[in-house]
C-alpha cells in the first residue's frame, strides 16, 4: 500500500531535502509550510499552507489528512537575532506549543505509523557549556531551558499513546540551498563575497579564532529521514547524523573563493551580521548589475547572517569548545550515507549562481 508523509516546515532546509527524497522514492507528499516552497516547484506534491501557532486553523486542515501515515517535522520558531532567543521562554513555549497544535489532532485522527523530529547540537548544552567528546546520544540529557525537550516529551508520550514510533536527528550545521531561512550559510558567503568585490575588497575571512566544525549536507538529511521512515532500527531512537568528517573554514576559503570567482585575502575579522545589513543599497546595485532576481535583502538572508558570527566565531581570541559528534549509532543501525563537506558548500554556491541568487563568477 502506498504511504503519505507530511512534511511540516517544507520550505526549510531539512523540509525540502525531506519532501524531495521522499517524493524521489515514490511516496504521496503532504507538503505543510506557509508558503509554497519554490524549491519544489514543477513536482507532484500537495501544499498545505499552514500556520503552526494557530490551533484553529491546525485542528481544521488536520480534517483532510487521514491518509497521512507518516510526520516528518521540521518547523522552527526563531526570534529576530537569533541566538538570544535560543533560551528565551517565549521562543521554546512557541515551537512547543506549534508541535501540540498540529499532533494532538492529527494523533486523534490519521493512523501514524512513524514520526521524525529535529534537534541539533543545543541537545547537549554546546551553547552554553563546553560538550562531552565527542558527545554521543545515550549520554543523560543537559537540562537546559530549550524546546527540543518539550518536543521529545510530547513525541515519547503520545507515541506510547497512539502507537507510532518516532526517531529524533541531532545535525550539526546543515548546508543547503534555501535561502531566507534561519540557519544557512551558503547564501550569506555568497552575499558576503559578491559585496566585498563590488567594493574592490578580497574576499576575507571575516571571523576570529580558527574552529574546527562538524557540517551535514541537507540532501543527506532527507535522505535519512526516508531511511528512518521504513527502517525498523530507526524506531524510537535518536541519531547524530553529520557528513561523516570535519573542516577548517581557513582551509576551506580558497575552494570557497575559487567557487565564487573572488580572491582571498588576509583575515579581516568583523560581524556579518553588521556588515550585510548596512550595505543593503550596494546589494540593490549588485542585484541590478547582474540581473538577479529582486530581492530584498532581508530576505534573502533570513537569520543566517547572525548565524554566520557564531559558526566562524566573530570576536573569539581563542577557538571555542569543540562540538564533535559522534555518528558511530546511525551507521551502525544501517545509515552510513557520507558526504564531502567542501563540496557540498560549493555545490549549493553554484546552485544559488544557477538560480540568480548570486551573481556569476
Amino acid at each position: 500500500m502506498s504511504k503519505t508523509v507530511l512534511i511540516v516546515g517544507a520550505s526549510g532546509l531539512v523540509g525540502t531535502a525531506a519532501a524531495i527524497a521522499f517524493m524521489d522514492a515514490g511516496w504521496t507528499v503532504v507538503a505543510a509550510s506557509r508558503r509554497r516552497p519554490e524549491l519544489l516547484e514543477g513536482r507532484r506534491y500537495r501544499h498545505l499552507a499552514l500556520d503552526l501557532q494557530d490551533a484553529v486553523a491546525c485542528r481544521a486542515a488536520v480534517d483532510g489528512l487521514d491518509d497521512v501515515t507518516h510526520v516528518v517535522y521540521t518547523a522552527v520558531y526563531e526570534m529576530p537575532g537569533l541566538i538570544a532567543g535560543w533560551s528565551d521562554p517565549r521562543q521554546i513555549e512557541t515551537n512547543g506549543r506549534m508541535l501540540r497544535n498540529l499532533m494532538e489532532p492529527l494523533g486523534e485522527r490519521a493512523a501514524l505509523e512513524h514520526v521524525t523530529i529535529l534537534q541539533g547540537t543545543k541537545a547537549y548544552g554546546g551553547h552554553i557549556r563546553p560538550m562531552r567528546v565527542p558527545a554521543r546520544e545515550h549520554q543523560p540529557r543537559v537540562e537546559h531551558p530549550n524546546f527540543y525537550w518539550l518536543h521529545e516529551d510530547f513525541l515519547r508520550g503520545q507515541s506510547a499513546e497512539r502507537g507510532y514510533a518516532f526517531t529524533i536527528f541531532r545535525p550539526q550545521l546543515i548546508v543547503g540551498p534555501n535561502h531566507g531561512v534561519v540557519m544557512n550559510l551558503p547564501p550569506v558567503i555568497g552575499i558576503y563575497a559578491a559585496m566585498r568585490r563590488a567594493e574592490g575588497l578580497p574576499f576575507s575571512f571575516p571571523g576570529g579564532a580558527d574552529w574546527v566544525w562538524e557540517a551535514v549536507d541537507a540532501r543527506l538529511v532527507g535522505n535519512a529521514a526516508l531511511w528512518a521512515a521504513g527502517s525498523p532500527a530507526a524506531a524510537n531512537q535518536t541519531f547524530n547524523l553529520t557528513n561523516g568528517e570535519v573542516f577548517s573554514w581557513r582551509d576551506m576559503w580558497p575552494a570557497l573563493a575559487r567557487t565564487l570567482g573572488v580572491e582571498v585575502g588576509a583575515d579581516e575579522p568583523q560581524s556579518l551580521a553588521q556588515y550585510l545589513p548596512a550595505r543593503a543599497e550596494l546589494w540593490q546595485r549588485i542585484t541590478a548589475e547582474h540581473g538577479l532576481r529582486p530581492i530584498p535583502l532581508p530576505d534573502l538572508l533570513g537569520e543566517s547572517h547572525h548565524y554566520a558570527d557564531l559558526c566562524f566565531a566573530y570576536g573569539q581570541d581563542r577557538p571555542p569548545a569543540p562540538t564533535y559528534l559522534s555518528t558511530v549509532k546511525i551507521k551502525q543501525a544501517g545509515f552510513a550515507e557520507t558526504c564531502n563537506t567542501e563540496e557540498s558548500f560549493c555545490h549549493w554556491l553554484q546552485d544559488l549562481m544557477a538560480r540568480k541568487l548570486l551573481p556569476p563568477r
